[in-house]
């Protein structure tokens, strides 16, 4: 019952919301979040000796189950959820929007929508579950952001419109091949791995090019910029954090395994593909002034290095990936709150009208230093050992060109670092360029930070939790 809870109370939560007229709503969110934290958490616990499975006939007329299973990796990503949310509603928390029912609804409608992604064993119920995280995420891009969120969201809505519908034919194909029409994750692996060459190359891009999209990586990147830019805080650190995780966990349980000979014909594409978008993605954000769109940028050229270790095909590359998306999520979600706070102060996210706050908020200046540290997988921050596997497990591959695609994707890394720390300096340091006094970090936000904060350094200095919870 531990998945279904974590599934069902936010689900239930979020349609609830939707009947609050009050501020007081963000309370109810906040301890919504914190149950379904503590569920995780008991998850988390249970599945290092034995994976969860939950089980209900769904549409029986078509072979379809409710499904849930929990294994390291769909825990792992389970649990991240569980935690980015409640630390967006608590450093939300002294930040008014209008329509907060409607708003906190969607988000905790989009919470269960991810926690059913990660934990779906049925292709259909995946599916099912894949739209429902989009949906909330469509109206809360279009609904609260900048001025220019209407078309963002348009294309944002096209790009996953069009991948989704591209998975659902490959979907329906994998279906009707299977001897027993059934949609169960066992059953569609093995019909996929018995397919021919030429069916599982066409299955490859059907599936691959809805969850590129999704991550996404280059060419499919362009929707990602402008509407990280555009979108209210909140639902930009759902879109980066996780929504992003639906890709390349999707890659490594619905495709590494079921088109085994698809994978094989285009993985050194994909590698490559992988590889211009670190490049070209830390170039762009080496020229930006806006903080958003660096971060968006950066957020590309660190998903490339991922999608690069799926396709390396090693063990400690795949398991690199796994420890990578956990800290990631952590990561660009402590960054992001930075920028929130920095925008509510400063009004502009321009670098040239930023600097010298660390003499007027030092305690965000120390933030944001700790945070772009573990951003560019400085040692003893979390994220320096899903960094050290994934080049580990690229150097171990059997692709000809292994050390060539190495040596490119440590380009990136030290784009990365030029990048990140020049954002630092312009904002943290240097002369300040206003005279209006800046208030530091308030209580809510402090407290949401030092989660990300513990998290970047406890997890650096001691990451075997995630290490054993993937092994």
């Amino acid at each position: 019952m531990l998945l279904l809870l974590l599934v069902l109370i936010p689900f239930l939560s979020g349609i609830i919301s939707f009947f609050f007229r009050s501020e007081s709503v963000k309370g109810w969110a906040l301890f919504s979040t914190l149950v379904t934290l503590a569920v995780a958490a008991v998850a988390t616990g249970a599945v290092q000796n034995t994976s969860l499975a939950y089980k209900l006939p769904w549409i029986a007329s078509l072979g379809a189950n409710f499904h849930l299973y929990g294994n390291g990796m769909s825990i792992m990503l389970a649990l991240l959820t569980a935690i980015v949310f409640p630390v967006i509603f608590i450093a939300q928390w002294n930040k008014p929007l209008p329509e907060m029912g409607r708003f906190t609804g969607l988000m905790l409608m989009a919470q269960a929508g991810l926690m059913g992604v990660f934990l779906a064993h049925d292709l259909l119920l995946f599916y099912f579950f894949w739209e429902l995280a989009l949906i909330p995420v469509y109206f809360l891009c279009s609904t609260w952001g900048g001025e220019k969120r209407i078309p963002v969201t348009f294309k944002f809505f096209v790009y996953t419109f069009l991948g989704s519908l591209m998975m659902l034919a490959g979907v329906i194909y994998l279906y009707l091949q299977t001897p027993t029409r059934s949609f169960d994750y066992d059953m569609i692996r093995q019909t996929g791995a018995a397919l021919g060459a030429f069916p599982q190359q066409v299955l490859f891009c059907a599936f691959f090019i809805a969850f590129a999209i999704k991550m996404p990586i280059f060419p499919f990147h362009t929707w990602q910029p402008d509407t990280y830019e555009q979108s209210a805080t909140p639902v930009t650190i759902v879109l980066s954090a996780l929504m992003v995780k639906m890709g390349l966990f999707a890659t490594v349980k619905w495709l590494v395994p079921v088109l085994p000979a698809g994978v094989a014909y285009w993985s050194d594409t994909v590698m490559i593909l992988s590889l211009i978008g670190i490049i070209y993605a830390s170039l762009l954000a080496m020229v930006q002034s806006d903080i958003k769109r660096l971060i968006a940028y950066s957020s590309i050229a660190h998903i490339g290095l991922m999608s690069l270790g799926i396709f390396a095909n090693t063990e400690i590359a795949t398991n690199g990936l796994m420890v990578q998306m956990f800290n990631h999520g952590i990561n660009i979600t402590g960054m992001w709150l930075i920028v929130s706070m920095i925008e509510q102060r400063y009004n502009t996210r321009n670098l040239r009208e930023l600097g010298g706050m660390a003499g007027s908020a030092p305690s965000m200046a120390i933030a944001l230093v700790i945070i772009a540290f573990a951003n560019i997988a400085l040692p003893l921050t979390n994220g320096f050992i899903g960094e050290f596997m994934l080049f580990h497990g690229i150097f171990q591959s059997e692709n000809p060109n292994h050390i060539l695609y190495m040596v490119i994707a440590g380009l990136g890394v030290i784009l990365g670092a030029v990048y990140t720390l020049n954002m630092v300096q312009k904002v943290a340091y240097g002369e300040a360029k206003t005279v209006a006094v800046i208030k530091d970090i308030s209580k809510n936000e402090l407290l949401g930070l030092v989660i990300i904060i513990a998290l970047i350094i406890i997890l650096g200095v001691y990451p075997k939790p995630l290490l054993g919870l993937i092994n």
